[in-house]
C-alpha cells in the first residue's frame, strides 16, 4: 500500500480480515490497538493510518511493529472494518470513500452524529440500530455514552421526562495533547514557572473552565449541546429537555458527571440502586459510610462506568439525583467502537468471515 502503512499480514492462526485505524498514533488510537488485541475480533491484517505529523512512526500490535501510514486516497482499498478517531474534518475526509471502497466505518468523531441516516449507537442502550446502517456508524460523545448508560438503564423501568447534568471533564478529552499540556502545567507550576497554555483556552492546572468546546448563540457550548441533542437520539426521545454544563477539569483521564433526573413517577433511590446494579456497562459505587462513590482515579482503565451517591433530588417531586465516573478514552471512546464491532458479528449483522 505504499504510502498507506502497514497493511502487512498478522504472523498466526488468528486470520480472517483487514481493519483499519484512522487515528491510530493518538490517545484513542492507543486504546483502540489495545483492545483489539485483547479481543476476538477475526483480524488478519492492521492498517495503521494519521496524520503527516506521524510520518515514519510505527505502533505495535501482537508483538509486532506497524509501519504509520499518512492517511490519502486509496488507503482503505481491501479494508473491511475502518475506526475513524482522528476528528471530524479527516472523518468527513475519508469516510465516503472508506465505505465505497467496501468497509463498514465505526466513526469516532462528531462529523456523522446527527446525521439520521447514520445509526448513532451505544450497544447497551440501543443495539437495535446498527441493523439499519449502511456502512457508516456513529460513536457518540464521549460524555453522552458516560452519562447515558445509567441513565437509559433507569428510562427502561421509569419513562424520564427531563435531564440535567453538570460534567467534570478531563484533560484527555482534548487527545494526547491535552494530556500533555496539563502534565506539563503542573511540573511548571510546581517548579515554580509560568505555565504554557496552548491547548485549553486558559491554564488549566489548579483550575477549571467552564468551557468544553465552541460558544453557540445563545450561550450554551458545542459539548452541551452535543449532550442534549445526541440524548435525544439515543434514547428515542426527541423532546426531552435537557439542560448541561459542561466544565473541564484539571484531571489526566476518565470524566465525571453530576445527574439529576426527572421521572415520570417517583422512583426510589434504593430502586434505583437495583436497577443499576444488573445493568450491563454500569457499576455501582454507592457506600457513603465507607467513603466509596465514582471517581476518575478509579474509573480509569476500567471498562464500566461507574454510579453512585445515590438520593432523592428534593428539588422535584419524582427527581433522582446521581454521579458517574467512566473512561471516556475507554467506554466514551474505543471500548464503545469496538463493542459495536462486535454486536455487529453477535447479532448476525455484519461477518467479517472469509
Amino acid at each position: 500500500m505504499g504510502e498507506c502503512g502497514g497493511a502487512q499480514p498478522l504472523r498466526g492462526e488468528f486470520m480472517s480480515r483487514t481493519v483499519a485505524i484512522l487515528g491510530a498514533t493518538g490517545a484513542v488510537g492507543a486504546d483502540l490497538l489495545r483492545l483489539l488485541e485483547d479481543g476476538a475480533l477475526p483480524i488478519g491484517r492492521i492498517v495503521a493510518l494519521a496524520s503527516e505529523r506521524s510520518r515514519g512512526a510505527s505502533v505495535r500490535f501482537r508483538g509486532e511493529d506497524i509501519p504509520v501510514g499518512v492517511a490519502a486516497p486509496g488507503c482503505f482499498d481491501g479494508v473491511d472494518l475502518a475506526f475513524f478517531s482522528a476528528g471530524a474534518a479527516r472523518s468527513r475526509q475519508f469516510a465516503d470513500e472508506a465505505v465505497r471502497a467496501g468497509a463498514t466505518v465505526i466513526d469516532n468523531s462528531s462529523a456523522f452524529r446527527m446525521d439520521p441516516d447514520v445509526p448513532l449507537v451505544v450497544p447497551e442502550i440501543n443495539p437495535e440500530a446498527l441493523e439499519r446502517h449502511r456502512g457508516m456508524i456513529a460513536n457518540p460523545n464521549c460524555t453522552t455514552i458516560i452519562t447515558l448508560l445509567p441513565v437509559a438503564a433507569i428510562h427502561r423501568e421509569v419513562p424520564i421526562v427531563a435531564l440535567r447534568a453538570a460534567t467534570y471533564q478531563a484533560a484527555s478529552g482534548a487527545g494526547a495533547r491535552g494530556m500533555a499540556e496539563l502534565s506539563s502545567q503542573i511540573r511548571a507550576i510546581a517548579e515554580g514557572n509560568e505555565p504554557v497554555v496552548s491547548e485549553f483556552s486558559h491554564q488549566l492546572a489548579m483550575n477549571v473552565l467552564p468551557h468544553v468546546g465552541g460558544f453557540l448563540p445563545g450561550g450554551e457550548t458545542e459539548e452541551e449541546a452535543k449532550l442534549r441533542n445526541e440524548s435525544r437520539r439515543i434514547l428515542s426521545l426527541p423532546d426531552l429537555p435537557v439542560s448541561a454544563t459542561c466544565v473541564r477539569v484539571p484531571v489526566l483521564r476518565s470524566h465525571a458527571v453530576a445527574v439529576w433526573l426527572t421521572t415520570r413517577s417517583p422512583v426510589a433511590p434504593e430502586r434505583a440502586r437495583a436497577i443499576l446494579e444488573r445493568a450491563p456497562g454500569v457499576k455501582v459505587v454507592d457506600d457513603p459510610a465507607a467513603l466509596a462513590y465514582p471517581m476518575p482515579v478509579s474509573a480509569s482503565g476500567t471498562a464500566p462506568v461507574q454510579v453512585g451517591r445515590l438520593r432523592a433530588d428534593e428539588s422535584s417531586d419524582s427527581g433522582l439525583a446521581f454521579f458517574v465516573a467512566g473512561d471516556q478514552l475507554m467506554k466514551g471512546a474505543a471500548l464503545n467502537a469496538v463493542q459495536i464491532a462486535e454486536t455487529l458479528i453477535e447479532k448476525g449483522i455484519q461477518s467479517w468471515q472469509p
